[in-house]
């Protein structure tokens, strides 16, 4: 029976996974993030997929995120800068945490 409980919520948890990316990325799309960052490639910002590596295991880059997020910053992927966007402190960590995920 244990073992069938744990099956079930190892299914469980892999079911719900996709929710909450997709609920992430639809954070960043309501924030118009997408409008200078994309996935995949580079636009004005850099791509997610980079920032992600960039800061792959990182201690900390989750919080660090959220606050460039909040508060913008500069000179980190070139010479445009990122302005302070209008979230929330528990918008931007997600977004900071969709993004490492990702």
């Amino acid at each position: 029976m244990k073992k069938q409980m744990g099956l079930l919520a190892i299914a469980a948890t892999m079911v719900a996974m996709p929710f909450a990316a997709s609920a992430d990325e639809a954070l960043a799309k309501s924030k118009a993030c997408l409008a200078c960052h994309q996935v995949q490639k580079k636009v004005v910002g850099p791509a997610f997929k980079d920032v992600a590596a960039k800061y792959k295991g990182q201690a900390g880059a989750a919080e660090m995120l959220a606050g460039k997020i909040k508060n913008g910053s500069k000179g980190v992927w070139g010479p445009v800068p990122m302005p302070a966007q209008n979230v929330t402190e528990d918008e931007a960590k997600k977004l900071a945490d969709w993004v490492l995920s990702l």
